[in-house]
């Protein structure tokens, strides 16, 4: 085992998680009962607020250092967010990604988007959200982590094609006029008392597939080069957050009902993602075959953390502690120990559905991450 390195006191944790958490039935017979009519918004509210408390206790009780929200509030952990941007709006279209999993393949379906006019932000999106979750974890020692979709997901899915050529003839200005959207998101929740902020990024991981790579060049992009741009503009869009303001991102490979859309080991985007993305961490999948090795890693540089997402959320069996550590061990060959840190791989609700598994199994999860984070770095 690598020797101690310490309690980390600034995100990311040495155990940390990366967002999503389990709807309890009851926030989910009160989201059923505001669909059909019988429950008015401050109901729905009232049933949300009294559910992120206890799960804001719940993470406490686990041992970690951060809280989020589980993102109770929202149904969709991306287009709750990029729906509420200026110039976007939702389309009668149905967007289609396949999913797999051990018993077969089923598919996601959710409205496509359309970049109809200069992207802007108006109201903070989540700002009230996260104005709840700072007031619920005060005084519990735990930090408040946002998470929002990265400024990929809002072209990634539609592509060009998306984008209303009368609006943006040239993409350069669109990828401005997103990042300037975020970077004034950015501050807003800051002056919030945001001090931890995710960006959630599957396209980086998917474009390590080359059936999505195909994809993409089928939509008539640049699929060799795409994740290039997409560093671009996140750097771009953090550039200039306000200091105090650690912000971090999350890539996997999907997660729908325990399933996932793409496959394939980090080495097509490493180079560029660990040498040029300015972020502050890396949230990693890393809990099966699919993720590939660690052999990307040795691009990350000295002062960048990595998450390693060793714990999956996808099923509720839990994993042998000491094949963690030694799984930590063998990512200590590419990136020196003190840069490491373990989560599970990705949220236990990526939508509302959420994965196969019990709160309980959550739960045991959640510990396991905390004890074995423990036991690595002391």
């Amino acid at each position: 085992m690598p020797e101690p390195t310490g309690r980390r006191t600034e995100p990311p944790f040495r155990a940390d998680h990366v967002g999503s958490l389990l709807r309890p039935p009851e926030l989910l017979d009160a989201r059923a009962r505001h669909a059909a009519g019988a429950l008015d918004d401050d109901g729905l509210r009232g049933a949300e607020d009294a559910a992120i408390r206890d799960v804001v206790r719940m993470q406490q009780d686990a041992g970690l250092q951060t809280a989020t929200d589980g993102e109770f509030r929202r149904t969709s952990w991306h287009m709750d967010f990029i729906y509420q941007l200026q110039g976007v709006d939702r389309t009668d279209e149905k967007l289609q990604v396949h999913f797999h999993n051990e018993q077969g393949d089923l598919d996601f379906e959710s409205a496509a988007l359309s970049v109809h006019d200069r992207v802007r932000l108006g109201d903070t999106i989540f700002g009230d959200a996260f104005t709840f979750l700072r007031e619920t974890a005060d005084g519990t020692g735990l930090t408040p982590k946002l998470t929002i979709p990265s400024p990929s997901m809002v072209h990634y899915r539609g592509g060009r094609a998306a984008i209303d050529q009368g609006v943006y003839p040239e993409l350069d200005g669109f990828w401005d006029d997103l990042a300037a959207a975020y970077a004034e998101q950015l501050r807003r929740v800051a002056e919030l008392g945001c001090t931890y902020l995710q960006l959630d990024d599957t396209s980086l991981a998917y474009l390590n597939d080359p059936k999505q790579r195909e994809l993409v060049s089928q939509q008539g992009a640049d699929a060799e080069h795409q994740h290039e741009q997409y560093i671009r503009t996140i750097n771009q869009a953090i550039a200039d957050r306000p200091p105090g303001l650690r912000v971090t991102t999350h890539m996997c490979r999907g997660n729908y009902r325990s399933s996932w859309a793409a496959e394939g080991g980090y080495d097509f985007v490493a180079e560029a993602l660990f040498s040029q993305l300015a972020v502050d961490g890396f949230f990693l999948e890393y809990d099966d075959e699919r993720s590939g090795g660690f052999e990307p890693l040795r691009f990350v540089p000295p002062g960048k953390l990595v998450v390693l997402g060793l714990v999956t959320t996808k099923r509720g069996a839990l994993e042998d502690k000491d094949v963690l550590k030694r799984r930590i061990d063998e990512a200590a060959q590419y990136v020196p120990v003190e840069q490491l840190c373990l989560s599970p791989q990705c949220g236990f609700s990526s939508t509302v559905e959420g994965n196969v598994l019990t709160r309980d199994e959550q739960l045991a999860k959640l510990r396991l991450v905390v004890e074995t984070a423990a036991e690595v770095w002391g």
